[in-house]
C-alpha cells in the first residue's frame, strides 16, 4: 500500500459539511470518485482532467505532472468498479468474481509511475507520466492490499447511509466508521438523542 506522508481525502457530505475520510489505501481512494451499480450516481470520472484532480486529492505525493486521454478515463472506471467489487467481495467473506481481478492484474502489469530523487534531494516522478501510469500503481496498490496482512480488515463504514470503503490500519482493528468527525459524530449524536428522550 501507499506509503506517503499525506494522508485522507476531504469530502463533502450531502449537507455540504466537509470531513476528512482516510481509506487507508491509495486504492480505495480511487473508489470515492463513483462505482458500479447504484454507485454510478456518484460518478465524476467525465474527463480527462476528473482523474487528474483525483491525483491531485490522493495520496500520491508529489501530484505527478500526468497526460490522460479520453480512454484512460474509461479504463479508470473500469479498474475502479472491479476494485469496488473485490473490496466488497472480501468485506462479506466471499472470493472477488475472477473477471474483476482480471481487470486489476491486467492494469497492474503495465508500466507503472517511477519515483525518483529531485536534484534538491526531493521525491519526485521520472518524466512525463500517463493515465495508464497512475492506473498501473493503483492496481498495484490494490494487488498489495487484497494479498496482504490487512486484507481481513477491508470494512464498509457501519452507518447504514454511507457506502464508504476503508482498510482498518489501526492496531487494536476496531475501527467502525469512514471518519469519526461524521459518520462517527452522527452516531454519538444520535445515541445522546436516543438515550435523552429514554430519559425522558
Amino acid at each position: 500500500m501507499d506509503s506517503s506522508a499525506s494522508r485522507g481525502l476531504t469530502l463533502r457530505s450531502h449537507t455540504g459539511a466537509s470531513y476528512r475520510f482516510d481509506p487507508g489505501a491509495l486504492c480505495l481512494e480511487l473508489l470515492t470518485t463513483g462505482g458500479p451499480g447504484p454507485y454510478q450516481r456518484y460518478e465524476v470520472l467525465h474527463q480527462p482532467a476528473d482523474l487528474g484532480l483525483w491525483a491531485e486529492r490522493s495520496r500520491l505525493a508529489p501530484t505527478p505532472v500526468l497526460e490522460i486521454t479520453d480512454a484512460e478515463v474509461a479504463d479508470a472506471r473500469r479498474l475502479r468498479d472491479a476494485l469496488f467489487r473485490a473490496a466488497l467481495a472480501h468485506t462479506r467473506g466471499q472470493e472477488p468474481a475472477q473477471d474483476d481481478l482480471d481487470v486489476i492484474n491486467q492494469a497492474a502489469a503495465r508500466p507503472s509511475l517511477v519515483p525518483a530523487i529531485g536534484p534538491a534531494g526531493q521525491r519526485q516522478w521520472a518524466g512525463p507520466s500517463s493515465g495508464t501510469h497512475l492506473l498501473a500503481t493503483v492496481a498495484r496498490d490494490a494487488v498489495e492490499l487484497l494479498t496482504g496482512p490487512f486484507t481481513h480488515r477491508i470494512r464498509t463504514c457501519a452507518a447504514e447511509d454511507c457506502h464508504l470503503v476503508y482498510v482498518d490500519t489501526s492496531r487494536p482493528g476496531r475501527r467502525r466508521w469512514c471518519s469519526m468527525e461524521h459518520c462517527g459524530n452522527r452516531h454519538k449524536v444520535r445515541a445522546l438523542r436516543a438515550r435523552h428522550t429514554g430519559e425522558g
